[in-house]
């Protein structure tokens, strides 16, 4: 049986940004977005729809929620701090202009800024697949999407970059770390005395489950190499400062991981017709980037360790090589 504590989903690292848990953050997505962000130690949340209700004459793409009538001034709204992306939206024209509009108002949109503030208020984004597999025979529109939408409007009307204070989920190396730390703690629970080598992520999308444990495989690499305390160091494959430069681990997370073996397998996006290869050279290497703006294109980092049919193979090939089958 999988315990809550043993489950980490794309925003779970959010837990750890405490410099944010006492500010005013809007909250955009799908589902019990504010309890989520209250579970997550957010303690001042505003939704998108709230934000709508207290401002009416934001959101006018859609004719018929338009006011009838002009609406009083607002009063006692209090003022975005910061704006965390938990994943797409249902009504995307409402979520990208309220966005836009609290990122060019500075967190007020009835105020009247001479000049557009940059930088901006810090956004915190999770799960950024551009494309999952869902019941359709292509693969469907993911968050990594929207936040194409949302990082072009906001280019286009300012002529500036959108910036994240962080990225979260894969294939961000913060949520790999945060992986990292929970299995630690597991291994504690369970009395584990020797020292945790090696890690072994199974996904289905190159351009994120690969991807993030081959650049988080670099990134323990790189931090063993220099001798980095806490495992600060930066990829050197990432294209802006990653997102484990704001991660407020514990003080005792000093990781003794050497290496995450990546295991591909095809029951999702990825798929070939062929049977499962023996070599992998050159059957995941993708012709067109799906990643993140802000993470930089190696093929190598989607080239997976291993390539198995399904997770049961996935786990068969761990236990045979951890000498536990």
């Amino acid at each position: 049986q999988v315990s809550p504590e043993q489950v980490i989903l794309s925003h779970s690292p959010l837990r750890l940004f405490s410099q944010f848990h006492q500010k005013c953050m809007l909250v955009a997505g799908q589902g019990p977005v504010e309890e989520n962000a209250r579970n997550l130690g957010f303690q001042h949340v505003v939704t998108i729809e709230a934000l709508r209700k207290a401002y009416p004459l934001l959101d006018m793409v859609d004719q018929s929620r338009r006011p009838k009538e002009l609406p009083p001034p607002t009063t006692g709204f209090p003022t975005i701090e910061g704006v965390i992306l938990f994943g797409e939206p249902v009504r995307w024209e409402t979520s990208l202009q309220l966005i836009i509009d609290v990122l060019l108002s500075n967190g007020n949109p009835e105020a009247e800024l001479q000049d557009i503030p940059y930088p901006h208020l810090p956004v915190l984004a999770c799960n950024m697949d551009l494309l999952w597999m869902a019941e359709a025979k292509m693969p469907r529109f993911g968050h990594g999407t929207y936040l194409l939408c949302l990082e072009n409007i906001y280019k286009k009307v300012t002529g500036r970059e959108l910036k994240y204070e962080a990225l979260i989920g894969k294939p961000s190396t913060v949520t790999y770390r945060y992986a990292e730390y929970l299995i630690k703690q597991q291994a504690e629970k369970q009395g584990w005395k020797a020292p945790i080598r090696r890690l072994y992520a199974v996904g289905d999308n190159p351009m994120s489950d690969i991807y993030g444990a081959n650049l988080y495989n670099n990134y323990l690499k790189s931090a063993h190499q220099s001798q980095v305390e806490a495992g600060v160091k930066r990829s050197p494959q990432a294209a802006v400062p990653q997102p484990e430069d704001h991660l407020e681990l514990p003080k005792d997370c000093s990781s003794s991981v050497e290496r995450c073996e990546s295991i591909l397998v095809c029951t999702g996006v990825y798929r070939h017709n062929a049977e499962v290869p023996s070599k992998t050279e050159g059957c995941t290497t993708e012709t067109v980037f799906h990643g993140h703006r802000d993470f930089c294109f190696d093929p190598s980092l989607v080239e997976a360790s291993f390539v198995v049919q399904d997770v049961n193979d996935a786990v068969q090939l761990a236990f045979t090589k951890e000498n536990w089958s």
